[in-house]
C-alpha cells in the first residue's frame, strides 16, 4: 500500500473500529499527519507569529478534531491486524504502555484471517506479500 492509497483508506473507513489494518496503511497514514500538522503549524506560526498558543492554536484544534477519530480508528484497525482488541489503545495513557504500542504497531500482522476479519494483505505463490 502506498501513501496515497493509505491516506483514501482512512478517510474512507473514517469511523470504522472493524476490520484490519495493515503495518504500511497504518505508518503511512502516521506519516501524512505529521505532515499536515508540522506544515499546519507552520502556516499558524506565519500567519500569526509570537501568539504563544502552542498547541490551542485555531489550525491546531481544526486539524485535531478531524483527524482524531480516523486516527483512532486507524489505531484499532491495526491491533485487530495483530489479534488484539482495540481496548489496548489505552495503554497509551501510560509512558511505558505508548512503547508497547509502538512495538505493537511495528510487528507483522497475523498470517489468514483471524478474530476480526480476513488477511487484508494479498497472497502470492511463494506467500503472503507484507
Amino acid at each position: 500500500m502506498n501513501l496515497v492509497e493509505a491516506v483514501s483508506s482512512g478517510f474512507r473507513n473514517y469511523v470504522n473500529f472493524s476490520g484490519r489494518a495493515i503495518r504500511s496503511e497504518y505508518w503511512y497514514w502516521t506519516l501524512c499527519v505529521t505532515i499536515v500538522v508540522v506544515v499546519l503549524g507552520v502556516i499558524d506560526e506565519w500567519l500569526s507569529p509570537g501568539a504563544q498558543m502552542g498547541v490551542f492554536s485555531y489550525v491546531n484544534t481544526i486539524v485535531t478534531l478531524a483527524l482524531i477519530v480516523p486516527g483512532l480508528a486507524m489505531s484499532v484497525r491495526r491491533l485487530h491486524d495483530i489479534d488484539r482488541t482495540g481496548w489496548w489503545l489505552l495503554l497509551g495513557f501510560t509512558v511505558i504502555g505508548a512503547f508497547v504500542l509502538i512495538y505493537w504497531a511495528c510487528q507483522r500482522g497475523t498470517l489468514g484471517p483471524n478474530r476480526f476479519g480476513p488477511d487484508p494483505m494479498p497472497v502470492s505463490e511463494t506467500g503472503p506479500v507484507r
